[in-house]
């Protein structure tokens, strides 16, 4: 299907994320229906133009048109971006399912490995939807913090899809004079990173809120990368997915920023309070937390060696003192960093 501006579009999600998206849409011209899970959130946002929970404090645009149907929300759209928690993704898709358009590009932005199956965002809708809609399914990931887009500030992200006409559609739709998008055929590779990312950033946070210092933070990001890589290898990703936006890209700013999350949610842990806690007090979600079950068990299952996301496996699941994971970290068996034979071997 070919997209213009009178296509209509729908964004499924109205986090931070999903709101940001939709506005950048609308922003262009395109008419963008948003479905919001919260029935009060969406009439609020009907009467303010305001997404007072999870983008606050920024007027969104006038072709935005807000709903909680999802039938409304999806029925006759030639664009469907869906932008929800990973762990809900399958059960928001199923829903959405007989009301898709067939012929509709479906672009997929969330970020996660779902729990129990093990499965990455694209697995579950390549196991969902209908072989012959595969042609028209992307996923768009990158370095891309909501509040920092939603400000105008330059971003660079990336459209990955098995076929290069849909990136190329996805990189059309959505590239703006602050808002670069590239196009990408390594869907396992940009998706994994998109995921795993999460994980490495609790370990940067958890680091920083012990009180370590730029030396550990640099050290977590470069060894993560590598627990990125060996995993996304073994998946069917190419290595130098990881060295681009989508891999080292993402993983820097989630590692580093303060608008960051799962960062957050480490930082915290790392200061000595408990998960239910930091999460009880927080109205977004930090995707890393059970991207972390996750990541571990399919690391065990495909024999990886991911010392970092096993040491946070242990502080979320197993209750371990932060401090004592790090050292046991440090205390690994001595080895060479022979990266290039790591990750192909």
């Amino acid at each position: 299907m070919q997209l213009s501006e009178q296509s209509n579009y729908a964004v499924i999600g109205a986090g931070s994320w999903g709101t940001t998206l939709a506005n950048l849409l609308a922003e262009k011209g395109f008419p963008v229906t948003l479905w919001v899970y919260e029935t009060d959130l969406a009439a609020r946002m009907q009467q303010n133009g305001i997404n007072d929970i999870y983008l606050p404090g920024f007027t969104l645009s006038q072709n935005l048109t807000y709903t909680s149907d999802l039938q409304t929300a999806v029925r006759g759209m030639q664009l469907l971006l869906f932008v929800s928690p990973s762990q809900v993704t399958r059960q928001v898709l199923q829903q959405a399912l007989p009301d898709i358009d067939p012929h509709a590009l479906v672009v997929c932005a969330s970020k996660g490995i779902e729990n129990d199956s093990l499965m990455l965002m694209s697995q579950v809708f390549e196991e969902l939807l209908p072989t012959e809609s595969f042609h028209r399914l992307g996923f768009l990931s990158g370095p891309s913090f909501a509040k920092e887009v939603v400000q105008g500030m330059p971003t660079a992200v990336v459209a990955a899809s098995r076929d290069l006409s849909c990136a190329e559609q996805i990189q059309e739709v959505f590239s703006t004079e602050k808002f670069r998008v590239y196009t990408h055929d390594d869907i396992i590779g940009v998706e994994l990173g998109g995921s795993m990312k999460n994980v490495i950033a609790l370990a940067a946070g958890v680091a920083d809120g012990l009180g370590f210092g730029h030396n550990t933070r640099a050290a977590l990001i470069t060894r993560g990368l590598a627990e990125m890589t060996r995993l996304g290898l073994k998946l069917g990703g190419r290595a130098e997915t990881f060295a681009g936006l989508a891999g080292m890209g993402d993983l820097v700013l989630t590692c580093t920023g303060d608008l960051s999350r799962n960062r957050t949610v480490g930082i915290e842990l790392g200061k000595g309070r408990k998960l239910d806690e930091i999460l009880s007090g927080m109205q977004m979600v930090a995707e890393g937390v059970k991207t972390t079950l996750s990541a571990y068990q399919l690391a065990e299952k495909l024999m990886v060696e991911v010392p970092i996301i096993e040491q946070m496996y242990q502080i979320l699941y197993q209750g371990k003192d932060p401090r004592q994971a790090v050292s046991d970290l440090m205390l690994r068996d001595l080895k060479a960093e022979t990266v290039l034979a790591e990750l192909i071997l």
